[in-house]
């Protein structure tokens, strides 16, 4: 039976490609300014200034897409923990510190562009959004959790198995968000935000790629052990349940969505049930995400139903409403 590598040993020998990806990534790459995406001739003075504070009837957003743009942005707040547990996992030396680095100040970008979105269209509650961001990031973050919040093993490729994964799940929801805001304003900045996203992903993915070819049985246990314990870096969002099914109601990210956008390209790209250079235990831990396929493919039509039956409730409930409504005019 072969040892493990080493996280440093992985390091040395994925140097190379992370400097090959970083070159491609640079070439990719689109510059651009968040001030570039936003509507500043919107804005006005809150009442520190002598202007007026926010009030709800300013929100133009719908309940699902501003829900959406804040849990984004409360995702996107917790940069500072997302720092420094690929810091800790990379290295900040080489190509590696490069990539580190880079990476966080491309995605600095995107905070501050949603935050001055919302808080110059009067979109949401500063005041709250504040508070929220205060306490999110003092709970930080770690993606070495299992569903019952255990701490479970982190390594370099428990690192960037994840984030192949929540990068990609990010760019989808960023997209999605833009789509349901009904703002072509929205829709640019989340588009542009998205792209960043998934440029960021496909680097993750081809070190993963990569690491697969160089010690697939390890990979193996690092892909089965992320997926069957995998939650997106907003779960530590006060409230995130409730926010998570209005989300996942109005279509954004859902269920099927992070199984067929996300789980299933990702997979395929690193031909997970083609490969056959898998033994022992890794192979076994192959055969059970097969598994955890057919249970994510469950949970997807539990969910379509479950949406039905709320759909058909709601409407039922406000045809009742309305015809309250025009008995009582008519009287």
């Amino acid at each position: 039976m072969s040892q493990d590598l080493t996280d440093l040993d992985l390091l040395r020998q994925l140097e190379p490609v992370a400097e090959k990806l970083i070159n491609r990534h640079l070439t990719m790459a689109k510059d651009w300014n968040p001030h570039d995406y936003i509507p500043w001739s919107e804005g006005k003075n809150y009442y520190a200034l002598g202007g007026q504070d926010w009030d709800p009837e300013q929100s133009k957003l719908s309940e699902v897409a501003r829900t959406a743009m804040v849990q984004n942005l409360l995702t996107e707040d917790n940069l500072p923990s997302y720092h420094r547990e690929i810091a800790m996992n990379f290295s900040m030396d080489g190509a590696w510190g490069y990539w580190v680095n880079r990476w966080t100040a491309e995605e600095n970008r995107h905070g501050i562009a949603i935050r001055d979105y919302l808080v110059v269209t009067r979109n949401c509650d500063p005041v709250e959004l504040e508070e929220l961001r205060v306490e999110q990031m003092t709970r930080g973050f770690s993606p070495g959790q299992n569903q019952q919040g255990d701490m479970f093993a982190d390594s370099l490729f428990d690192s960037v198995m994840y984030v192949s994964f929540q990068e990609l799940a990010t760019r989808v929801s960023h997209r999605n968000t833009g789509k349901a805001c009904s703002d072509p304003v929205a829709e640019q900045l989340l588009a542009r935000i998205s792209n960043d996203e998934n440029l960021h992903m496909i680097f993750y993915r081809d070190v993963s790629e990569a690491g697969f070819d160089i010690a697939p049985n390890q990979a193996m246990t690092s892909l089965h052990r992320v997926l069957r314990n995998f939650k997106m870096p907003g779960y530590t969002v006060p409230d995130f349940r409730r926010k998570a099914v209005i989300i996942a109601m109005g279509g954004v990210y859902d269920p099927r969505i992070h199984l067929d956008d996300v789980v299933m390209p990702v997979l395929k790209k690193w031909r997970i049930f083609e490969r056959n250079d898998f033994t022992g235990e890794a192979a076994r831990l192959r055969d059970d995400l097969a598994e955890l396929i057919k249970e994510l493919e469950e949970t997807c039509d539990k969910f379509e139903e479950a949406k039905v039956r709320k759909l058909d409730r709601d409407a039922k409930l406000a045809e009742k409403r309305s015809a309250k409504a025009l008995a009582g005019a008519a009287t």
